[in-house]
């Protein structure tokens, strides 16, 4: 029996992973990992590259978000929907994201679990007000029934920033501080004094696994004819501000978007095939930073 060919893998990245830049030790590591870009213009010439490299093979871009980056699917989509209508029409494909939230808070809490008594701090890029306030949340969760009594939450260039949450963390009588990333790159980009490092979130091995998982589904979707940029252009629906509609305009709910979910009549179920799918890809384990 012919084995398939293996697919070429272009990563996404936004603001967990700085545009890609955190994402560059996988694309060395992976030979089948061809490049890790912002979405937009430098996507779009990774993937003709990777396409003209792969001949007649597949093609996989993987939204490298861990959950708080809607925006990233969204923007992969729109970046990979006439390249797949065209010229990659059967040979390109787009993942489902590389995490979600309740994936980020099982992550947080293998690696909080790493960490000394005392309190852990969650780090991150800033991004957006709803992203920032999304960790908050996340933070909150992945306390739950862990046995620190304090998990903050403190922002690279935002507020509060890594500083004034290790202060927070004092005041309220954490001896001990870990900083932990919830995002690809590192806790800390700047050491603080008597702040411990707790390394990063997931080991390169997890990271590459979780990447193999979500592409093996998106190649037996891409097998039945589905190249996954449909779901992924309605990844934002229900992100931000909610508003009420005026006269006339069809009432629905703009609350929290979960994968899998309802369409009300003439609507397309684009999403449940994914999902069964996603439900035999399965994503490896943190066991703590490394």
């Amino acid at each position: 029996m012919t084995q398939p060919q293996a697919a070429a893998v272009v990563l996404a990245g936004g603001h967990e992973s700085d545009g890609g830049r955190d994402l560059a030790a996988l694309v060395a590591r992976e030979p089948t990992v061809r490049a890790a870009v912002p979405a937009g213009r430098p996507l779009t010439e990774a993937v003709r590259s990777a396409l003209a490299a792969a001949g007649d093979g597949p093609v996989c871009v993987v939204p490298m978000t861990l959950g708080r980056d809607p925006e990233l699917v969204a923007d992969t989509a729109r970046a990979l929907r006439w390249l797949a209508a065209g010229e990659a029409h059967g040979r390109l494909a787009l993942t489902a994201p590389f995490g979600a939230a309740d994936h980020l808070i099982g992550w947080l809490r293998a690696a909080a679990r790493t960490a000394p008594d005392g309190a852990v701090l969650v780090t991150a890029p800033a991004a957006g007000p709803f992203e920032d306030a999304e960790l908050f949340r996340i933070a909150r969760l992945a306390r739950q029934y862990g046995r620190h009594r304090w998990v903050e939450v403190a922002f690279e260039g935002g507020d509060p920033d890594p500083a004034e949450g290790t202060e927070r963390c004092r005041l309220l009588g954490a001896r001990e501080v870990t900083a932990v990333p919830a995002s690809f790159g590192p806790a800390l980009r700047t050491a603080l004094p008597g702040v411990r490092d707790g390394g990063p979130l997931l080991r390169p091995s997890a990271v590459a696994g979780v990447v193999a998982a979500r592409t093996a589904a998106a190649l037996h979707l891409l097998g039945h004819g589905e190249d996954g940029i449909l779901a992924g252009l309605d990844a934002e629906h229900g992100h931000g501000y909610t508003h009420s509609h005026g006269p006339g305009e069809q009432s629905h709910s703009h609350g929290p978007v979960r994968q899998g979910h309802s369409h009300g009549p003439g609507e397309q179920g684009h999403q449940h095939r994914r999902d069964h799918a996603n439900e035999h890809a399965h994503t490896p384990h943190a066991h703590g930073p490394h």
